[in-house]
């Protein structure tokens, strides 16, 4: 790899990170904006990303996600719910177990408020062939990796 592919490949990575900087920011004004602190957020988004998988989500498994010990966890729970944004329910399969799941107003006001930037990222999408949209995710899958512990 000469000197040019690697500042080409470093540009990548800083627009990669500039990214993910101001999607950070976003994420800390609408927990600002909705009274919330922005690990809630994150608790949020691994919730819904959890539904989207059809994956079952307990205390344990969110706690594990965020990095979060028992009482961290438990205060972000109570957090969620108090404010109406999460409930706790029994598995129909267990009834031991308690799942977590986003509640319709939490989502409509992450609609309401990410809704216009993820359009935007839609609309870029749009005009690339499957081929490109290929490479971008193979690109995002490794860099995601590289990240994850």
């Amino acid at each position: 790899m000469d000197d040019n592919d690697v500042k080409d490949n470093l540009d990548l990575v800083h627009l990669l990170r500039a990214v993910t900087v101001e999607f950070g920011l976003r994420q800390a004004e609408f927990a600002t904006r909705n009274h919330m602190h922005p690990t809630d957020v994150r608790a949020l988004i691994c919730l819904l990303d959890a539904a989207r998988a059809d994956e079952p989500v307990t205390a344990g498994l969110l706690g594990t996600r965020l990095g979060l010990n028992s009482a961290g966890t438990t205060a972000v729970i109570d957090r969620l719910e108090r404010l109406g944004h999460i409930a706790r329910f029994r598995d129909a399969r267990d009834r031991r177990r308690v799942l977590l799941r986003v509640e319709p107003e939490a989502v409509r006001l992450g609609q309401e408020f990410f809704g216009p930037m993820l359009d935007g990222v839609l609309q870029a999408l749009a005009p690339l062939s499957p081929a490109e949209r290929a490479t971008i995710r193979r690109f995002l899958t490794v860099a995601r990796e590289a990240f994850t512990p």
